[in-house]
């Protein structure tokens, strides 16, 4: 098996200094892109999108804390006891994150987000452009415990 090896292409500055859940869509943040890899260009034309994909690692994720086999989300014993790949908790084995954001704007290598749910310090792998034809096609199911815990998420 070939192991790829990823750089964080930035760092988010500020917002939530740790991460605790709920009311995500109050926190604005930047991404800073690094200067010594990227520059500005590198985000040309992105101002034309509403909204990000950013991938993110989980940096204050202690390692021995991860998951790998079922558990109740957040403890909920009303909850089923589901699998880590089951879930989007933050304890997971690669300790990656994957937000969906509003972009508000763009300036040299800072892009200026707000609904992100990483905290200041994470390192960013990558970001994207969030396209509709990326979104789900067809229905979208979901369990009930999973709505319940999204409700007040952003």
């Amino acid at each position: 098996m070939n192991i790829v090896t990823v750089e964080p292409v930035g760092v988010v500055v500020g917002g939530r200094a740790e991460a605790f859940d709920d009311d995500w869509n109050t926190e604005e943040a930047l991404i800073r892109l690094d200067g010594t890899r990227f520059a500005p260009d590198s985000l040309a034309g992105l101002d034309a999108f509403s909204h990000l994909e950013v991938v993110f690692q989980f940096h204050l994720v202690d390692p021995a804390s991860v998951h790998t086999t079922a558990r109740r989300p957040r403890g909920n014993p009303d909850w089923p006891a589901v699998g880590i790949f089951a879930q989007r908790a933050k304890n997971r084995p690669n300790r990656l994150g994957v937000s969906r954001c509003r972009l508000l704007a763009v300036d040299g290598l800072d892009v200026r987000v707000r609904g992100l749910d990483a905290v200041d310090g994470s390192p960013v792998l990558d970001l994207k452009p969030y396209m509709a034809e990326f979104g789900p096609h067809g229905e979208v199911v979901q369990p009930a415990w999973a709505t319940e815990l999204m409700r007040a998420y952003y």
